[in-house]
């Protein structure tokens, strides 16, 4: 058992960097109410967080290649466990931003590229697969953990005591680092291109952001930006200038190529096939994950009326198969490729969203949505046994840090535009719904249909029925039948805009079957030698 006591340091270091961002996204009412603050001002803490994490995780990549990838992952475990504490004593919001946004942020951008080539560098042939399948099934088991046990703690505790259990697991993994063998030290030691840094941050940050703010700016006719361009949102706007600035950086590092300096990334990286379709890989899975992560949440506790804590039980399936089907990865490569491992779990995902399509009902969440839960986490585990071990063993091992940047650069650049779009996608299909199914409607006045139509186009709100309920009680000028008609279709909506949300979930997992043909073709074998 000594031989996977690495592991289990990196796998709770790992489960640790995801879980709380999970535990975030259920607390927000319990934090608006602590805070006396807005959902939008928490909202925006939360976007801080996925904004610092990906605009510096390339350069935490490069940290870990200069000094040293076990040292670096304890400076960022330390980092990251005096954010967690800022977090957990937070008097203010601004706080709260600082310990969890930023230092959290900083410290998980040094501690996952460290992370990926650690677990590289202290397994070979099938101990790796086996092991990026456990790390990568805890990475799942923490985002669908996560609203159980936040649900959980919020609701009969408090949020804060799940970020000072973090200090504590900190403290745990930090007594723990002696299991983790010795990497080669660095052979030298060159200087931080601190030019690239600030290209690579600015133009990743102006990407996610505009993004992550999408449903709030609207993508092309503005809804509620701070301001507009030619009277247009800004989100696209944002996006380019952060393209831009991503060419420029690819330009700097190919000069710094050129003149023999170390860049901050090897642009020769992406010329290695099964590398560039791992990431790709990687990038769909977590559009996907997040992107269902966002929609189901909504569906059991906007559609069904179930808390935090209830929402977490009914995603319990997503985790036990998640993490049975990862835990796998060694065995599964005893039957088929890598490529052949990841196009099957593809496929169950397919499945599994068209499946939950036809679970997701008005009626209360029953078998069949737990049938497809659990079908869901399967297909995530496959793709999760393997995906970080493809990237892993693509590379030389000079270039693991390196290769872990890009791997969760990718990860996170996934998971902002999975949030984003499944969530535009959803309220769109939301808003076209409801304006089809009351303009079919004579029972619905053409006064009170122009009225609903004109909120429409103000922007609608995913909000549960007995609210939008409350809230026509309070115009008279709507009667009562007609009110009642309208939260019918408003709830009728909500269903389809939900199954939409998910079958482009389902289209994603499809079109990614695409981009697997460079995937390896081969199974591994176990190789002899020294670790390192």
């Amino acid at each position: 058992m000594n031989k996977w006591k690495p592991l289990a340091v990196l796998g709770t270091a790992q489960f640790l960097m995801v879980l709380d961002a999970s535990v975030m996204n259920v607390s927000i009412s319990r934090l608006v109410e602590d805070f006396d603050t807005e959902v939008t001002t928490i909202q925006a803490v939360i976007t801080l967080y996925t904004l610092v994490m990906a605009a510096f995780m390339l350069t935490g990549g490069k940290i870990g290649d200069m000094y040293g990838r076990r040292r670096v992952f304890v400076i960022g475990l330390v980092v990251y466990g005096v954010g967690s504490g800022l977090t957990a004593l937070a008097p203010t919001v601004g706080v709260l931003a600082l310990g969890w946004s930023v230092v959290e942020g900083l410290g998980a951008a040094l501690v996952l590229p460290a992370l990926a080539a650690l677990v590289a560098g202290s397994y070979q042939g099938r101990e790796r697969a086996v092991a990026y399948g456990v790390v990568g099934g805890l990475a799942g088991a923490g985002i669908a953990v996560g609203p159980l046990l936040g649900g959980w703690v919020t609701t009969y505790l408090t949020w804060r005591l799940v970020f000072a259990g973090e200090v504590v697991l900190v403290v745990v993994i930090l007594l723990l680092m002696h299991w983790i063998p010795a990497q080669p030290a660095p052979a030298d030691r060159p200087r931080l291109d601190v030019p690239g840094v600030a290209l690579s941050a600015t133009g990743l940050a102006l990407v996610v952001l505009a993004v992550l703010q999408s449903g709030t700016w609207g993508w092309i006719e503005p809804r509620n930006p701070p301001f507009t361009v030619l009277g247009f949102a800004p989100t696209l706007f944002a996006v380019a200038l952060g393209v831009f600035v991503l060419y420029a950086f690819c330009a700097h590092e190919r000069r710094r190529e050129r003149r023999g300096a170390t860049p901050l990334v090897s642009l020769g990286l992406f010329g290695n096939r099964p590398l560039r379709a791992g990431l790709i890989a990687l990038f769909n899975q977590n559009t996907v994950l997040l992107g269902l992560f966002f929609v189901i949440p909504l569906y059991l506790q906007v559609v069904q009326g179930l808390n935090a804590f209830e929402t977490g039980l009914r995603l319990l399936p997503v985790s036990v198969t998640m993490l049975a089907a990862s835990m796998s990865g060694s065995l599964l490569l005893r039957l088929a490729s890598p490529r052949t491992i990841v196009r099957a779990g593809l496929l169950v995902l397919l499945a599994a969203t068209l499946w939950l399509i036809t679970a997701i009902r008005p009626e209360p969440a029953g078998g069949s949505f737990a049938g497809a839960m659990a079908l869901l986490g399967l297909g995530l585990g496959m793709l999760a046994s393997q995906l970080g071990n493809t990237v892993q063993s693509s590379v030389r091992p000079a270039e693991r840090s390196e290769a872990g940047g890009l791997q969760y650069t990718a990860q996170n650049l996934g998971s902002s535009l999975g949030t984003a779009l499944i969530g535009a996608i959803l309220i769109g299909a939301l808003a076209t719904s409801v304006t089809t199914r009351i303009e079919g409607d004579p029972r619905v006045s053409t006064a009170v249909a122009q009225q609903v139509g004109t909120q429409v186009e103000a922007g609608l709100s995913f909000v549960p029925a007995d609210q939008l309920s409350a809230a026509l009680a309070a115009h008279p000028e709507v009667p009562p039948q007609e009110a009642a008609t309208l939260v019918g279709h408003y709830q009728d909506a909500q269903i389809q805009g939900l199954k939409s949300a998910v079958l482009v979930c389902a289209g994603i997992a499809g079109g990614s079957l695409l981009f697997t043909r460079h995937l390896p073709a081969d199974r591994p074998r176990p190789r002899p030698g020294p670790r390192g």
